[in-house]
């Protein structure tokens, strides 16, 4: 937790909120951030300053989510969950760190949006009567026009 988020709850003030859905608020004290070197230009710049930033979040120790919404996010976004239940997204697309540190969170925010959202069921249609027969037709059409192109034969005229 940062010195800010510290001081923040020693003066009583809760610990402010990232608002994924209506019903879904994660506290920031639940994030972590990582910073490392960014690849890519920037010339000296780049071997000297860490822009890269990681945000981690551990779906597993979460208590603002439910049993319910873990699994839903663990299924959706497992490509980007490792062992220990920890989801990471990283941003190096700018060359300051506040920059990608926004970046991240708006990601992060954007993916938990997609894993929570319920899943709506696709409903099995039949394919009408007319759509069949208008494809039947065109099979016809084709097929004819592809007989008329054929030479007669001769053969067996003489």
């Amino acid at each position: 937790m940062s010195k800010t988020l510290q001081a923040l709850f020693r003066r009583g003030i809760p610990a402010p909120m990232l608002r994924i859905t209506d019903k879904i608020c994660i506290p920031y004290d639940e994030i972590r951030f990582i910073t490392s070197r960014s690849s890519g230009p920037g010339g000296q710049h780049v071997n000297t300053a860490d822009t890269r930033v990681t945000l981690l979040f551990n779906v597993d120790t979460s208590p603002s989510l439910t049993e319910l919404q873990k699994v839903a996010i663990k299924g959706k976004l497992r490509r980007r969950i490792n062992s220990r239940g920890v989801f990471q997204v990283t941003s190096q697309k700018f060359r300051s760190q506040k920059s990608n540190k926004d970046a991240a969170i708006e990601r992060f925010i954007e993916l938990m949006r997609w894993a929570v959202e319920p899943v709506i069921p696709r409903k099995a249609t039949k394919v009408p009567k007319s759509a069949k027969r208008k494809r039947l037709d065109r099979k016809k059409k084709v097929s004819d026009r592809k007989k008329n192109r054929k030479l007669p034969d001769f053969s067996g005229e003489y």
